[in-house]
């Protein structure tokens, strides 16, 4: 997210692979869950 902040517009613009990898990133957290819940699956699975 800093990369983007930095970049300003162009961050976002697909001209420049930083949209790209933000835009995955983005896609794997939403898909995987949250680092919250990616935690409390780990602890639960160490745990068990």
């Amino acid at each position: 997210r800093k990369a983007i902040q930095i970049h300003g517009g162009y961050g976002y613009m697909r001209d420049l692979p930083l949209e790209r990898f933000y835009r995955d990133a983005k896609i794997t957290e939403i898909y995987e869950g949250t680092s919250e819940i990616q935690r409390w699956v780990i602890a639960r699975a160490l745990l068990a």
